[in-house]
């Protein structure tokens, strides 16, 4: 019996998955897949240290799944996992709604439903499904540690149903400052780490950030800020988390970085992504992404290619949706690109 990519996207998106809580995503795509007749894999990734915001304590793993014994000339990947807040799925004629229905649980869906139709044609195709995308792209470091020998890899995120030709890549940075703690009555007797990291992030903010004409500009988003202890405590820690979409080697941009918060905080660099550029198939629409995805850490999968169902614009949002239609397309999308690249 044919997959349905509809009902599989709402089994999907009613597991709660947000990023460092994907294993019982991770369950249920080992057992659906393995009923399906393929050779199912578990590739453990571990837990982030507990300090790490949102981090969980539970079992997370990769999945990978091929027929017994083949080594696959083309695999089809995305994520497992969500950013949150968690909410299960609604619908009407047109959409299907939910967190994960764009970013990527339809896209799973859709890749497991393209990969029946493959491996029924004579392609040797593989599936894999990875956590971490949505923070640290820590699937796709192990995953890219134990590749399967494929030559092509068609990696899916919201674009529309067109070929992506670039990605920005994506700098995480994190500043952390330190002060000294004292009664908010006398302000001279302690050191203000929340006033040290506002002047930093004020600077960090100011700075000019390189723009490629044919992928746009770098952008910077503060995503995080923490610290203090209460409204009359002089603040002994703060933080903040960044995240910069780059459009060139991040080198230039983590200087200037460096010299621009000084001695104020202390800089972590915990994610650099490369920006991507990728060929043209076929007649197949094309774009330009200006987000970044794990292509830039599975280098050992294969050439990469980027396509998926659904809108950037809605992911990530309370809205999140993707069209029941858009969906169904895709599956032959993958497979006339799957055969073209192969053929």
């Amino acid at each position: 019996m044919a997959i349905d990519p509809l009902s599989l996207t709402r089994q999907l998106v009613d597991i709660e998955s947000t990023t460092y809580h994907e294993g019982l995503a991770g369950a249920f795509l080992y057992e659906f897949l393995s009923e399906q007749r393929y050779a199912v894999e578990r590739q453990p990734v571990p837990q982030p240290p507990p300090t790490t915001p949102g981090a969980g304590n539970g079992e997370r793993f990769n999945v990978y799944a091929a027929l017994p014994d083949v080594t696959p000339d083309v695999v089809l990947s995305t994520h497992m996992d969500t950013v949150p807040p968690f909410f299960g799925c609604t619908e009407d004629d047109e959409f299907l709604y939910g967190r994960g229905t764009c970013d990527a649980k339809g896209i799973i869906a859709t890749q497991i439903a393209a990969a029946d139709r493959l491996r029924e044609s004579g392609i040797k195709v593989g599936l894999l499904f990875v956590v971490g995308e949505e923070r640290d792209s820590a699937g796709a470091q192990v995953a890219n540690t134990m590749p399967k020998g494929s030559r092509f890899l068609i990696n899916g995120e919201p674009t529309d149903n067109r070929l992506a030709l670039a990605t920005k890549g994506a700098l995480r940075v994190e500043l952390r400052a330190n002060g000294r703690m004292a009664h908010s009555a006398y302000p001279e007797l302690g050191e203000s780490a929340i006033d040290k990291l506002l002047e930093a992030l004020h600077d960090v903010m100011a700075l000019p950030l390189p723009i490629e004409p044919e992928i746009g500009p770098s952008t910077l988003n503060v995503g995080l800020i923490q610290g203090g202890r209460a409204p009359n405590v002089i603040a002994d820690k703060a933080e903040a988390h960044l995240l910069i979409r780059t459009v060139g080697p991040s080198e230039e941009v983590k200087q200037a970085i460096l010299k621009a918060v000084g001695d104020r905080a202390e800089v972590t660099f915990s994610l650099d992504l490369s920006y991507i550029r990728m060929r043209k198939i076929g007649n197949l629409p094309t774009m330009v992404a200006k987000f970044a995805t794990d292509i830039p850490t599975l280098t050992n999968w294969g050439e990469p290619f980027l396509l998926g169902p659904g809108s950037i614009h809605v992911a990530h949002t309370p809205n999140e949706r993707i069209a029941k239609k858009e969906l169904l397309e895709c599956v032959d999308l993958y497979i006339d690109l799957a055969t073209s690249l192969v053929s």
